[in-house]
C-alpha cells in the first residue's frame, strides 16, 4: 500500500527566498530521487529525520549526481564535470554539513570533492542515526523485532572504504533483535556486485554471480531479515532473493527502514 502520510520537505531554493538557510543537506542522490525502491528509503529516512526535529533541507531539482559511477566507470571528465557542479550550488547555499543514505556518495563527497575545493562535515544516515539514539533525539520504541534474527551486509563503501562497521550495528542491536552475522564480515565482507558501476553492465561469465554468492552467505545464517544501507547493494540482494525464491520468507530493509518501522513512523 502506498503511504499516504506525505511530508513536505523544504529545499534550500524556498529557504533562501525567506532569508533563511538549515543546518544540514539531505543529499538524496540518484537512487534515492529515482529507484522505486530508493524512493522508499528516503520516505523513512525523511520520518526519521522530522521525528528527531532535525533542521534540514534539500536540493531538489538543484541536486544532480555526485559523478561517483561516472569516476568508477573511467569518465573522469563527466565525473568532474558534476563534481564542480555539485561544489558551487553547496557554495551558493553555504552548505558545510551534509547527510546521505548513500555510501557511494558519501565517499565521493567525503574523499574526492576535497580535490575541487569541496570540504564537507559529512554523515552516512547510519552514522547519523546512531548520533540521534546516543544523544536521546531518537529512542527506538515499540519494536517488534526481538524475536527476528536479523544479519546484516557491510557495503564496500560504508565499511572497507570508510571504515563505518559500528555505527549500523548499533543502530540495529537497539530494535532488541538477534544480531547474527555473516561469515564474512565487516573487512572481510563480500562485495554486493554492484560497486565500481558493475550494476550498469553486464557481468563476465562465471560459476556465481557475485550477488549470488552474497545472497548465499546470507542465507547460511538463516535470517528473517537482511539489512543493508546502501540502495546499490538493496538491489543486488533483492535480485539474490528472488533468485533463490526467498521473498516470502525474508525481507531485505535499508536500516532506516527498520528504524522507522521500530517506531511506526
Amino acid at each position: 500500500m502506498e503511504d499516504k502520510k506525505l511530508i513536505k520537505v523544504r529545499t534550500f531554493a524556498e529557504l533562501s527566498a525567506e532569508g533563511k538557510t538549515a543546518e544540514y543537506l539531505f543529499w538524496v542522490g540518484s537512487a534515492g530521487s529515482f529507484d522505486d525502491r530508493g524512493k522508499k528509503i528516503t520516505r523513512d529516512f525523511v520520518k526519521i529525520l522530522e521525528s528527531a526535529k532535525i533542521d534540514y533541507a534539500v536540493l531538489g531539482e538543484e541536486e544532480t549526481d555526485s559523478g561517483d559511477s561516472a569516476r568508477r566507470a573511467g569518465n573522469e571528465f563527466l565525473f568532474q564535470m558534476q563534481a564542480l557542479q555539485n561544489i558551487e550550488t553547496f557554495k551558493a547555499y553555504g552548505i558545510k554539513k551534509i547527510i546521505t543514505c548513500d555510501p557511494h556518495d558519501y565517499n565521493t563527497i567525503k574523499n574526492e570533492y576535497p580535490d575541487f575545493d569541496g570540504q564537507y562535515e559529512i554523515y552516512h544516515h547510519t552514522e547519523f542515526i546512531n548520533q540521534l539514539i546516543s544523544e536521546n533525539k531518537l529512542s527506538v520504541k515499540n519494536s517488534d523485532y526481538s524475536s527476528k534474527t536479523i544479519t546484516y551486509h557491510d557495503p564496500c563503501y560504508l565499511g572497507r572504504g570508510n571504515k563505518i562497521y559500528e555505527a549500523p550495528r548499533k543502530v540495529i542491536e537497539s530494535t532488541n533483535c538477534s544480531l547474527v552475522e555473516m561469515k564474512r564480515n565487516r573487512s572481510r565482507a563480500l562485495c554486493c556486485g554492484a560497486g565500481g558501476a558493475q550494476m550498469f553492465k553486464e557481468p563476465e561469465k562465471g560459476d556465481l554471480e557475485v550477488f549470488e554468492l552474497r545472497t548465499e552467505d546470507a542465507l547460511e545464517v538463516n535470517p528473517d531479515i537482511i539489512i543493508t544501507a546502501c540502495p546499490f547493494c538493496m538491489t543486488m540482494l533483492t535480485d539474490g532473493i528472488k533468485l533463490k525464491e526467498k521473498e516470502e520468507e525474508i525481507e531485505i530493509l535499508d536500516i532506516a527502514e527498520l528504524i522507522a518501522k521500530a517506531n511506526k513512523l
